[in-house]
């Protein structure tokens, strides 16, 4: 007589669902994570020292861990907080002295601080254990365009509490955009972008007006930084993320000791 157990994995229920058996050996342990959306990602053996916290520090997986507790935290914040003038630093106030579960503010700005010593401790471990080198020179390449899109969260979402402090931040960071070679009005190379004597790049076509939507920081300032930090940075991040795991995985792991 067949015990519970084997009716229940032999079920037709049982088997669409889990299609194949029990990973018990190395044969159906590979069947098992190369055939599910979830468990794909790893690969299907992993050396020792991918294990080793001393050699990979773990800070990769610390900052996917803090993007989450970012994402979070920041959808519960929205439901708190209306980015215009009239409310953007009352709702932020609101949040610290009156809103229940008001601290989620600040283990927001607290991961998001976290998640940019973690990004830039990553890229320092894979830089030390040449994991940049053939074959994984492309996912060092989408994993520089991680930290830079970490860098724009935590520069977008600075503006968004509308105190003296952020707005004059962004007051400096904007100007150093105007610096920049071709783009910015005040930059090397601005003065060569001309079609028949008229000039491409001015004060209100420059990287710092792209970045503002104005030429001071101001309303328009404020709604273009949150729907930047809220929606389209964090949208690309997590696209990016997944072609690095994937890459991860199709590279052959984590990469060995020098």
């Amino acid at each position: 007589m067949r015990s519970l157990r084997d009716v229940i994995r032999n079920s037709q229920l049982w088997r669409s669902v889990f299609r194949h058996a029990a990973p018990v050996d190395r044969r159906t342990r590979v069947a098992v994570i190369l055939t599910n959306v979830f468990l794909h990602l790893h690969p299907v053996s992993i050396s020792k020292h991918g294990l080793a916290l001393s050699y990979t520090w773990c800070m990769g997986g610390i900052t996917f861990f803090l993007f989450v507790v970012e994402t979070v935290t920041g959808v519960l914040l929205m439901f708190y907080y209306r980015p215009t003038l009239e409310w953007a630093y009352a709702d932020m106030t609101a949040l610290r002295d009156v809103v229940s579960l008001g601290i989620l503010r600040e283990l927001h700005r607290w991961a998001a601080h976290a998640m940019v010593i973690a990004a830039m401790l990553h890229m320092y471990r894979v830089f030390l254990t040449g994991s940049y080198k053939p074959p994984r020179e492309f996912n060092w390449v989408v994993g520089v365009l991680l930290l830079v899109l970490t860098l724009l969260l935590s520069f977008t979402g600075y503006l968004l509490p509308w105190d003296q402090l952020a707005i004059w931040a962004i007051t400096v960071g904007s100007n150093m955009a105007r610096a920049t070679p071709l783009v910015g009005f005040e930059g090397p190379g601005a003065s060569w972008l001309t079609v028949d004597g008229i000039d491409l790049i001015t004060s209100a076509s420059d990287a710092r007006f792209g970045l503002l939507g104005e030429r001071f920081v101001g309303e328009f300032t404020l709604n273009r930084f949150y729907v930047l930090h809220c929606v389209a940075i964090p949208l690309g991040a997590g696209l990016l993320m997944a072609i690095h795991f994937w890459r991860v995985r199709k590279d052959g792991g984590i990469s060995g000791p020098l």
